[in-house]
């Protein structure tokens, strides 16, 4: 892996799978936090839902997968957070980089969502314990 200069313009959000996303929707905006976005979105042919959280320039992304994933992540005892996200300013760029650099991505191309208004479009790597940095352009 090479070093590269990326231009990364913020943590874009952090991550968390949960149960029951309606439950912790109520425990965030308890906290303060308001609801900005919902989608659904496809997980081995079966629907989840995803929201984010935002209070400032605070914002977490809270999704519940399809029902047959949620047993395990209910079983995590630490490392509910499942990763972080940069803003990133051109999504293709950065994804040409990070690969001419050698890093691990998880995804063969960058993937778009129809999430926000004209929809987004990430990708991860692996950093060296196995966490996930996600890179996200909000289109």
């Amino acid at each position: 892996m090479q070093k590269v200069n990326l231009q990364l313009t913020d943590i874009q959000h952090v991550g968390i799978p949960v149960t029951s996303i309606e439950t912790s929707e109520k425990f965030y905006s308890n906290l303060g936090f308001e609801n900005v976005m919902r989608a659904n979105f496809k997980h081995d042919d079966e629907e989840g839902i995803c929201i984010m959280m935002k209070q400032g320039n605070i914002a977490i992304e809270l999704y519940q997968m399809p029902q047959k994933e949620l047993p395990a992540i209910a079983a995590r005892k630490d490392g509910h957070v499942d990763h972080v996200a940069f803003d990133v300013v051109d999504i293709d760029k950065t994804f040409a980089v990070i690969k001419d650099a050698g890093y691990n991505i998880l995804e063969p191309a960058p993937v778009f969502l129809q999430f926000w208004e004209n929809g987004c479009k990430y990708f991860n790597i692996a950093g060296p314990d196995g966490e996930r940095l996600e890179f996200n352009q909000i289109l």
